[in-house]
């Protein structure tokens, strides 16, 4: 016959040998019973009491090492060897000593890894931004508890929270750690439990104190008013999004995005990165860079390395001679870590139970868990304060005959009695009893007895403020908004992670820049601008310009050159000429108004080529006022396309110069006058709305009109017009230098 089919598949057998030879029954078990016995438990033991945080922030193994080392006086003490610390943990956790040892370096100082970190360490402790970077053994490094942590132990002997027996019942530890701040949030933490995970982004500690102070006036206030955005303790830049960050506010849930700090250094062409996001590594960026350039996606990058030292975190990139930093990194942001999302996952032990929260209900459970903290303190204290009244009171008693208890203690015969006989000659219980009886006998006296019967009123006020606080919510939560306020001022630090937002960050197009080629460029009065190559130029005839229209300007340059049009708007727009077509001098070419965006109205009146963005930009008013402006002013780290204040509003612009070394240089009046002085008598100003200071002082009807370079000029007579102290009233313009000038406004 056919062998009997299993009742369920998923049923197993077991038929282990004993060591006498023979065979144990068959034992068999279904599937379901299988995963709730044996898997269901320890699944459970994995995401209680090791991988998810409980509403203090802390998981078990965290909270264990750092009540170890309160235990151990390491709050107030000296520093003490890590491998005793990891000794003694392993009184309450028994991992592990290399376990307990990983802990510890994630909450150090050294590693870097929490905003404010709760072991003061001193040694190799590795860095959290470094994959390769070991820490040292525990036997080489010390360690012990910043003063932060006062914060998270603060009235634990005062009943706030329960405790529990330790894994062999030889000792008591802490269910959870009495933070005075929602240390849920400020703590990065993360974990892997058996099907659920938790990830949660740290913020600063001060926008959290402020949020829930904000939250227990008022539970329906607006959260991103003072929570900004997460705040990491390797800095960086967060893009903010505040759609992704509602969501994670919401449902605690979503990402963020964090690319890393750069600068630029000009003088030796290479670029510095400083800081970077949380959650990558300087050697996976290494590793990342190394592999774009062996590909040739990175040409532009001659070397890079780990500069990294004692004063902090750089990598050095040396950049080949014309390469467009900005741009570059742009690049990298795309296709390395460089730039990197968070996740978030605030997954939270809430009674036991994992609860995914966002931040709003976060601060629901800690108010309520904080404010049972408070109240059974203030229970703590008004117990004591009940007790020792109580016993003063007896005291009271003994003052009305301190005779009469020395004679009943004398005489009674048994020691055994003394007790019973006060309790009966005064009305006092055994409590009030047996402190009186243990009183020493130089403290028989009535200063002594009236000092400590004095007590009783003053015992009595405290014990009436005590009550009207467990009776009054509010006052109850005044305690807390005080802790809150006093954490923020002691410990509050500025923020490290600094916010970005969508039109602060410059785009570049995808697509590889086309070889450089040399270029002539013209732009009209009226706005419009042309890139003709000379080939093309040669082949072609008149420039065309609309009608009323004409030359303002024209250059040449390479096809991908940056270029500045400053506009009547003191307002200036960066571009390159990669941006723009090759045209013919039969074409009007683009109408920069629309190309580049421009306000409603709004002209161009100068283009300057910036190249390394030396020399200066003179501006001349028609107050007689001249501003020399250093071109460096308008170099900028994320090469935005629009710069405002571009120059002063207080008096009209007249004229507009580049000037890149000293030289002499003509200005006209209205009046006529003329004057020529020399460029090197203007201070270079950093501040692009300078006012300038004054050249040519004019009467109340007349202005200044243009100026240009003597050469430019039909003054004949040149040393007339020269000054050597500015300002001067210049000149009246004779009739020989007084020809028809066509200095327009920009020429």
């Amino acid at each position: 016959m056919p062998k009997k089919k299993q009742p369920e598949t998923g049923k197993e057998k077991v038929n282990n040998p004993n060591v006498m030879g023979l065979h144990a029954a068959v034992v068999e078990q279904s599937i379901t019973d299988t995963l709730e016995v044996n898997y269901m438990p320890y699944a459970m033991s994995v995401i209680v009491s090791r991988a998810i945080p409980e509403i203090d922030g802390f998981k078990p193994s965290h909270r264990k090492l750092l009540y170890t080392m309160y235990k151990m006086g390491l709050l107030t003490g000296a520093r003490t060897k890590s491998a005793n610390i990891v000794g003694q943990t392993m009184r309450l956790n028994p991992h592990g000593d290399a376990a307990i040892y990983d802990t510890m370096v994630r909450l150090s100082r050294g590693y870097g890894a929490l905003l404010t970190p709760f072991v003061d360490s001193k040694g190799n402790f590795g860095k959290a931004y470094s994959r390769d970077m070991a820490w040292a053994a525990p036997r080489y490094t010390e360690a012990k508890l910043t003063a932060m942590c006062g914060e998270l132990f603060r009235d634990i002997d005062s009943d706030t929270v329960d405790f529990t027996d330790n894994y062999d019942n030889t000792t008591k530890e802490p269910v959870l750690l009495p933070t005075t701040f929602p240390n849920i949030l400020v703590s990065a933490n993360s974990g892997i439990a058996v099907g659920m995970a938790s990830q949660f982004c740290g913020f600063n500690l001060k926008e959290v104190c402020d949020t829930t102070t904000a939250y227990l006036k008022n539970p329906g206030c607006d959260l991103s008013e003072t929570l900004l955005g997460p705040d990491f303790p390797t800095g960086g830049e967060l893009l903010c999004d505040e759609g992704a960050l509602r969501e994670i506010y919401e449902t605690g849930r979503g990402s963020v995005r964090v690319r890393a700090k750069y600068r630029y250094v000009k003088e030796e062409n290479l670029i510095e990165i400083y800081e970077v996001p949380y959650s990558t590594t300087v050697e996976a960026i290494l590793d990342k860079v190394a592999e774009l350039i062996k590909a040739g996606k990175a040409k532009e990058i001659a070397d890079m390395r780990d500069e990294t030292d004692l004063s902090g975190l750089k990598l050095t990139i040396d950049l080949k001679r014309g390469t467009d930093p900005d741009k570059l990194m742009a690049r990298l942001f795309r296709q390395t870590t460089l730039e990197d999302s968070f996740s978030c996952n605030f997954n939270v032990l809430i009674a036991g139970m994992p609860k995914v929260l966002g931040v709003r209900q976060i601060l629901e459970e800690w108010t309520a868990w904080r404010t049972e903290s408070v109240r059974r303190r203030v229970y703590f204290v008004l117990s004591r304060r009940k007790e020792k009244l109580h016993l003063l009171k007896g005291l009271q008693r003994i003052l009305l005959d301190i005779d009469k208890a020395i004679r009943v203690i004398r005489e009674t015969e048994e020691e055994s009695e003394v007790i019973p006989n006060l309790m009966i000659g005064f009305g006092i219980d055994q409590v009030q009893a047996e402190y009186v009886a243990e009183i020493k006998l130089r403290n028989i006296n009535k200063e002594y007895i009236l000092k400590r019967v004095n007590e009783t009123e003053a015992l009595q006020t405290e014990i009436d403020n005590l009550e009207d606080i467990l009776s009054d919510a509010k006052r109850v939560r005044k305690i807390i908004v005080d802790e809150l306020s006093e954490v923020a001022k002691k410990y509050g630090e500025p923020r490290r992670t600094t916010l970005r937002y969508s039109h602060e960050i410059e785009t570049f197009d995808e697509d590889e820049a086309a070889e450089e080629y040399p270029v002539c460029v013209f732009l009209s009065r009226e706005g419009y601008f042309k890139k003709i190559t000379p080939l093309s130029l040669r082949m072609s005839g008149e420039q065309k310009f609309k009608e009323g229209d004409s030359l303002r300007q024209c250059f040449e340059t390479t096809s991908n050159a940056e270029i500045m049009f400053f506009t009547d708007r003191c307002q200036v727009y960066k571009t390159r000429l990669g941006e723009f077509e090759d045209a013919k001098a039969s074409l009007l070419g683009d109408y920069l108004p629309v190309k580049l965006g421009m306000d409603a109205g709004e002209a161009v009146i100068y283009a300057v080529l910036p190249g390394t963005y030396t020399g200066g930009m003179l501006f001349f008013f028609e107050n007689g006022k001249v501003a020399r402006v250093a071109l460096s002013a308008y170099q900028t780290t994320s090469n935005r396309r629009k710069l405002t204040g571009a120059y002063s509003d207080k008096s009209p612009l007249c004229c507009i110069r580049r000037v890149d070394e000293d030289s002499e240089l003509a200005v006209y009046s209205t009046e006529p006058r003329c004057l020529i002085f020399h460029t090197a008598l203007l201070t270079p100003k950093t501040t692009r709305t300078t006012q300038g200071v004054a050249v040519m002082t004019l009467k109340p009807k007349y202005r200044l009109d243009t100026a240009a370079a003597p050469e430019e000029t039909s003054i004949s007579n040149q040393s007339r017009y020269r000054v050597r102290v500015l300002p001067a009233a210049g000149a009246l313009l004779r009739q020989e230098d007084s020809e028809e000038q066509q200095l327009g406004l920009l020429d």
